[in-house]
């Protein structure tokens, strides 16, 4: 939760596979001054269509407007707020990190706990990815850090609704 009232919301549109809908979908969020943290946007299994999800930081009662105001765009089919909802949640992250031949075994018993893989080895940094929900990356980051993190990548939050429900 962060300051004044504002908190994490996570957003999934079902929108037409067109050019121009993802700017005008983020459009709406900068207008009302909301910060999007994270924007996943893929293909649906009608290539016609496009998933997105979005996580943007606000308040309670500017993601109503914005959902309003996004459901009336002619390329939107559903916008939904997922905050608090029992949704699956999963991100990607690809970790290199500094790794002598010395601290190698060391930082590969790190990796193995979070269930991650390594994707690049070079003589000295080492790079692998999970997947995992976003604390689980956070805490990954967290104890690969006192080996020096180089660089870190994220997906970003993918969501779908658990069960027959529809995201």
């Amino acid at each position: 939760m962060s300051e004044g009232g504002a908190k994490r919301h996570l957003v999934s549109l079902y929108v037409a596979n067109k050019f121009g809908v993802l700017n005008r979908v983020a459009l709406v969020f900068a207008r009302r001054g909301f910060n999007i943290d994270s924007l996943v946007v893929s293909e649906a299994y009608d290539p016609a269509f496009s998933h997105m999800n979005i996580v943007a930081t606000g308040d309670e009662k500017t993601i109503g407007h914005i959902l309003r105001q996004l459901n009336k765009l002619v390329d939107v089919v559903h916008a939904i707020d997922n905050t608090g909802k029992d949704v699956i949640q999963r991100e990607l992250a690809m970790v290199k990190v500094r790794c002598t031949p010395e601290k190698r075994a060391e930082v590969l018993d790190v990796v193995h706990t979070f269930k991650g893989q390594v994707v690049d080895l070079s003589e000295g940094a080492l790079t692998v990815q999970v997947t995992g929900d976003s604390e689980k990356v956070d805490a990954l980051h967290k104890m690969l850090g006192r080996y020096g993190v180089i660089e870190m990548v994220r997906t970003g939050k993918v969501i779908v609704a658990r069960g027959e429900e529809v995201t």
